[in-house]
């Protein structure tokens, strides 16, 4: 297939792709093909765009739940309850009434059980916050779950039980709802995610890919309750074992979230007194030897670190251990840790509108340190290489929203919130994409209506895609 009149920069070329490649790229009109030529009259032609960090299970089924991020408070969200608990009556088609998106990391009331017991009276009611890093659960939900003496807020590794406990039914379902949501994201340019489900998630994408899923790359992450297995059968970081499918990172998580007040900090959280500091979820230690045998076993490591103090242990470990890597979310740094992920050959894998979404909560937690948090433009100012992702569900899976928010950080007619940590439209699309346009890279590209580099943030959010490519066939195309 030829791509003619293809706009890369101020040129204008032919785009000739031969299966998954990009067989040549020659200036306008001067090449020919047998096959299918399809005129993209000057767009834009771009590598395709991938998110480096998505939970594409919990992406396809926060689109079915109740939606509770605009509760302000405990008693609002209760109040969305009571109102799809009703709804739930009429159909009565589900056994646990599922909500998602909360933040309540500025509500003035507390998140109980007697609240959604009041709200849902013996109904089975589990709330996932935006971060998933907490649930609040009704009475009945906790004494099915095994939580029986809990207030109602289970948070990290209790929470992420319940999550997969609910993620378990209905998988053939599940499949029809994560084909839709990777079809959306075909439409916004995305080319491949890194799904970093905690899951056994080989042979869901084996299953999903030989009944046709099509719409996208997929890396898959391992985490440490499955680490012997993978090690035990070979798999490797970058072993491709379909078409579209990769093995990816080596997952571990080793502290909270902002949101959930468990970030492990070097100060403690304003008014909490539970967990003043957050939580380190794996001594540093542990979180050593975790590193050494996942690389040793040809794994790369990925550690979810937002707090400053878990950052600085993630850094220590990759350290110690001698091998590069990746720190997921980074959000709160040490200012003498920036340029360690330079010297260490860590990537900092980041997701912009995080801080759009937590620039409040970020503002009243981390008050006196918000000028090194969600710090793009120091770290790539220190060298370190970024990735862009969304986090889906915490952020929308649509890279031009995680784009945006790098290079505006600015939402929703606010004044840009720390606007020196911004980055280029340039830069973030480097972070956003695999590879280039060229002769032998992948035939993985993305067609847009309007020059990326010239665009105001506010448009980057709402960039017109004309057509997506993966291996040399449309998996988009409104051309």
């Amino acid at each position: 297939m030829r791509l003619r009149n293809a706009r890369l920069g101020g040129a204008f070329a032919d785009v000739t792709l031969d299966g998954e490649r990009i067989a040549s790229v020659a200036p306008a009109g001067t090449t020919t093909v047998d096959g299918e030529t399809v005129d993209l009259d000057g767009r834009w032609l771009l590598p395709g765009l991938w998110d480096s960090h998505v939970h594409l299970t919990q992406w396809a089924l926060t689109r079915q739940r109740v939606d509770l991020s605009s509760a302000t408070s405990a008693a609002e969200a209760a109040a969305l309850v009571r109102a799809a608990a009703t709804q739930r009556a009429e159909r009565a088609d589900t056994d646990v009434l599922v909500g998602r998106g909360f933040r309540d990391g500025l509500w003035p009331d507390t998140p109980t059980r007697e609240l959604l017991d009041e709200a849902a009276p013996g109904l089975l009611v589990v709330l996932v916050s935006a971060d998933i890093h907490a649930c609040w659960l009704s009475s009945a939900a906790l004494e099915r779950f095994g939580h029986p003496g809990s207030t109602g807020l289970l948070r990290e590794d209790d929470c992420f039980a319940v999550v997969r406990d609910l993620d378990r039914a209905g998988e053939h379902l599940h499949d029809d709802w994560v084909r839709e949501a990777a079809e959306a994201a075909a439409r916004r340019g995305v080319v491949g995610i890194t799904d970093l489900e905690m899951t056994w998630n080989r042979d869901v994408w084996l299953r999903r890919m030989s009944a046709g899923f099509d719409a996208l790359r997929v890396r898959f992450g391992i985490y440490p309750q499955h680490l012997d297995r993978a090690l035990g059968e070979g798999m490797r970081t970058g072993q491709r074992l379909a078409p579209l499918l990769e093995v990816g990172p080596f997952k571990i998580i080793t502290d909270g979230s902002l949101n959930t007040r468990t970030a492990f900090c070097a100060d403690p959280y304003p008014g909490v007194h539970d967990h003043p500091y957050g939580l380190l979820t794996v001594p540093p230690d542990d979180l050593a030897e975790w590193l050494r045998r996942a690389a040793g076993g040809g794994l790369v490591p990925a550690v979810h670190a937002i707090g400053d103090e878990a950052n600085r242990f993630a850094l220590d470990a990759f350290e110690r251990v001698g091998v590069g890597g990746r720190i997921e979310h980074a959000q709160l740094l040490h200012e003498r840790d920036f340029a360690r992920f330079a010297t260490l050959g860590v990537e900092a894998s980041v997701q912009p509108e995080h801080a759009m979404d937590d620039r409040d909560v970020a503002e009243r937690y981390w008050a006196d340190r918000t000028a090194r948090s969600f710090a793009l433009r120091t770290l790539l100012d220190a060298g370190a290489r970024l990735r862009l992702g969304s986090d889906a569900p915490v952020a929308p899976l649509d890279p031009w929203i995680t784009i945006a928010a790098a290079v505006g950080r600015a939402r929703d007619g606010r004044e840009p919130w720390h606007p020196e940590q911004a980055i280029t439209p340039g830069e973030a699309l480097t972070a956003s994409t695999d590879s280039g346009i060229a002769a032998g890279a992948p035939a993985d590209l993305v067609v847009v209506d309007r020059d990326p580099l010239q665009a105001e943030p506010e448009r980057l959010r709402s960039m017109p895609v004309a057509a997506t490519v993966v291996q040399g066939r449309f998996t988009h195309t409104s051309l």
